[in-house]
Formats: C-alpha cells, sequence, structure tokens
C-alpha cells in the first residue's frame, strides 16, 4: 500500500484546481500547469483537495497510485511557491553570464558555451561562478540544471567544474612521488 498517496492534496487559497477525467489543470499565481494520470488510478476533487485512489490492486496501480498523488502535489507547489536549484561553477577562468536568452558559460574549453534557455524557466547568475533556475515545473527546472552541469561535471581530484551547490564530491588524493 502507498503511503503517501493515502494523503490528499489540498488546495490552498488562490489556486484552482480542475479534474476532468485523467487529466487535472491547477492554475495559480505562478501560472498553468496540467499533467494526465495514467489509467491505473482513479482521481477524483473533493473537500477542496485533490484524492488519488487505485483502479485495481496490482504491484504497477500501487506504483502509478504514490506517483501520481506526488505529481499533483509538485503542480500545487508549483503554481504557489516555484521550484529552484542552484549551482556553483569551481575552476580558474569559469564563469557563466546572462546574455539575451541564453546562457554564456565558460568552461576551460577552446570556445564558449552557449545554452539557449527555454521559456518557463528563468536563470539569474548573481555571480559569475553562481547560476540560480527558477521555474513552476519542478521536472522542467531540474531537467535545466542537469543540461547544464552535464557541459563540464564536477572532477574528483581539484573540484572543478559545475555542481549543484547541496552536492558534495568526494576528493581524491592524486598520485604520490
Amino acid at each position: 500500500m502507498s503511503r503517501i498517496g493515502k494523503k490528499p492534496v489540498a488546495v490552498p487559497a488562490g489556486v484552482t484546481a480542475k479534474v476532468d477525467g485523467q487529466a487535472v489543470a491547477v492554475k495559480g499565481s505562478k501560472g498553468e500547469l496540467s499533467f494526465v494520470v495514467p489509467e491505473d488510478v482513479i482521481v477524483k476533487f473533493e473537500d477542496n483537495a485533490i484524492k488519488v485512489d487505485p483502479r485495481v490492486e496490482t504491484k504497477r496501480a500501487r506504483a502509478m497510485w504514490g506517483m501520481s498523488r506526488s505529481m499533483i502535489a509538485n503542480l500545487v507547489t508549483g503554481v504557489t511557491e516555484g521550484f529552484s536549484k542552484k549551482l556553483d561553477i569551481t575552476g580558474v577562468g569559469y564563469k557563466a553570464a546572462v546574455v539575451g536568452k541564453n546562457l554564456q558559460l565558460s568552461l576551460g574549453y577552446s570556445h564558449d558555451v552557449t545554452y539557449a534557455i527555454p521559456a518557463g524557466v528563468t536563470i539569474v547568475t548573481p555571480k559569475p561562478t553562481e547560476i540560480s533556475i527558477t521555474g513552476s515545473d519542478k521536472r522542467q527546472v531540474g531537467q535545466v540544471a542537469a543540461e547544464i552541469r552535464a557541459y563540464r561535471g564536477p572532477e574528483p581530484y581539484k573540484g572543478k567544474g559545475v555542481r549543484y551547490s547541496d552536492e558534495f564530491i568526494f576528493r581524491k588524493e592524486g598520485k604520490k612521488k
């Protein structure tokens, strides 16, 4: 049994939620998001909360039950507060800057890396070695952060590269004489 799926998702004031068959649409101050729930799960809107229940008692239905509830909770959180990720850049000469609708990254390559900022995501560089990514869709914010980090992931010897601000890099000693 899913323990997280049992708990209904409360819809706060100022947020409108609409359940139409398997589609859930949520609208708030930060935008509008929607999610199509898998067929293994039943979704109901009652008592100012969205309730999720499995259609049948199978392993897949139980898995989709908890996942669907989490996705709906992320929609509600996204349209009220939004999500953010912070990236740190470590290395001599490594820096980032927002130029128009692009993120310009200098990561030690012979050329600068240009990343086109997708719609629905805001990227800010408060310092040249810090990138802040915000948006209402948790999946999209995480995907953008992962794509930027993939250009030059942190290496274990000197810690150079792009890393999440809360990420721990296991450092290696290096070679000895």
